[in-house]
């Protein structure tokens, strides 16, 4: 009689052990997990693979590892995400993490979507989501936002460039958010090295914090939105228009929480909210920006 395998311990396999199951170089491995074509937890940053599942996935020629979503928004902080997702009851759980943190969490299958605004070569997050080899999702565009330094009202008039960030207090975002990135291609652009400024202490991981760090007088500037600005009376260097997206998982698309969403995105309410909020264009809301194979 065949040996039943699935009595076997451990009941979870190591990324090694699951490459020599399936007779693949481990970063095979690595790339099926990202992509959520197979079976796989991540415990404590570890990848774990679970026997049972495993095996149900190899008998089924790969066509079971397919599990539902959670109803989960994360990624990088948009306070119109933000008061859209409270406002059209959609009852998504958000998780606001940065665009990278986001983007990891979404590709291994612990979010329905994610909010990201990563520069790249040719444009706004798709030459970074292109990249990752994802399958079954699609980049839906949200906003366009002015992307720039929010300052505090003793830098007016002090800090007219990037350039004149030398020598002043700056609130650092966490690294992978999409502000840090665009932070850290200005300070390539304009010479500057983190010697040059004075970072303070902490790390601002949303929009929110960013511009509360300015307004408590903690520094001087923060990278940030022109919608942040506002909210907390501040002053506003514009140095770019950045595109603010949702990644979302295909299957997730049609369920009602991200339907609820994204049909109250496009209400009369939502727009007169963003022109309160001031720094948005939402012209291209909606719009297909690109799609998985």
């Amino acid at each position: 009689m065949p040996q039943d395998h699935r009595n076997d311990d451990p009941s979870y396999l190591t990324t090694k052990e699951v490459a020599e199951l399936l007779r693949v170089k481990e970063r095979k491995v690595y790339d099926l997990a990202a992509a959520g074509e197979i079976p796989h937890r991540r415990i404590t940053g570890k990848l774990l693979f679970p026997k049972t599942e495993l095996l149900d996935w190899i008998e089924t020629d790969g066509g079971s590892a397919s599990v539902a979503r959670p109803a989960v928004l994360t990624g990088s902080h948009d306070p119109l995400v933000d008061w859209a997702v409270r406002d059209s009851g959609a009852g998504l759980a958000t998780l606001f993490n940065g665009s990278r943190a986001g983007l990891d969490c979404f590709a291994e299958g612990r979010a329905a979507l994610t909010g990201l605004h990563i520069p790249g070569g040719t444009d706004w997050n798709v030459d970074t989501v292109a990249a990752l080899g994802l399958k079954d999702c699609v980049l839906v565009a949200w906003a366009t936002r002015a992307r720039g330094l929010v300052l505090s009202e003793t830098a007016r008039g002090r800090i007219t460039c990037f350039a004149d960030l030398k020598g002043k207090r700056v609130v650092q975002r966490q690294p992978g958010a999409g502000g840090a990135t665009f932070f850290d291609e200005m300070m390539r652009r304009e010479g500057l090295s983190s010697a040059d400024l004075d970072f303070v202490s902490g790390l601002a991981h949303t929009e929110y914090d960013a511009a509360a760090a300015v307004a408590a007088g903690q520094a001087d500037a923060a990278t940030g939105i022109k919608a942040m600005a506002r909210q907390f009376n501040l002053g506003f260097l514009p140095l770019a228009e950045e595109r603010f997206d949702l990644l979302i998982d295909r299957h997730a698309y049609f369920t009602a929480p991200v339907q609820k969403l994204l049909t109250f995105a496009r209400s009369t309410a939502c727009r007169e909210k963003a022109e309160a909020m001031g720094g948005y264009d939402l012209d291209q809301m909606g719009t297909v920006r690109w799609l998985s194979a």
